[in-house]
């Protein structure tokens, strides 16, 4: 079966830094556009960034843009997204997605992992 499993999360101060982790397992990793979502509290989900299957190209929200940086390792099966200067605003639950980007609808979400950065 598929699995990710989000990393890292936790407690931090306006200002501050975390970098989460998502490891996959049972899918072929390098074939899937990998990508980070965040939901606060009684909102609806929304993108964070973005990373192709190769690498090359990245894609950022623009509240997250110069702040957040996603990279991944396709040897090890993971992807991580390192949070600069964090503020309040960011506080929530993160998601790691896989998706297959050549027309298909299939998408693999992780469970989550909360952020909460205090001021």
């Amino acid at each position: 079966q598929v699995q990710l499993q989000e990393l890292g999360g936790g407690l931090v101060q306006a200002g501050g830094s975390l970098r989460l982790s998502c490891a996959a397992s049972g899918l072929t990793f390098s074939r899937y556009v990998m990508s980070w979502h965040y939901q606060a509290p009684g909102k609806e989900r929304e993108f964070v960034a973005a990373i192709s299957d190769t690498g090359g190209l990245k894609k950022y929200g623009d509240s997250v843009r110069g702040r957040f940086t996603i990279s991944r390792d396709n040897a090890k099966n993971t992807v991580d997204l390192q949070m600069n200067s964090l503020n309040t605003e960011d506080t929530g639950v993160y998601y790691c997605k896989a998706s297959f980007p050549r027309g298909s609808d299939v998408v693999y979400w992780g469970q989550g992992t909360q952020v909460t950065v205090s001021s």
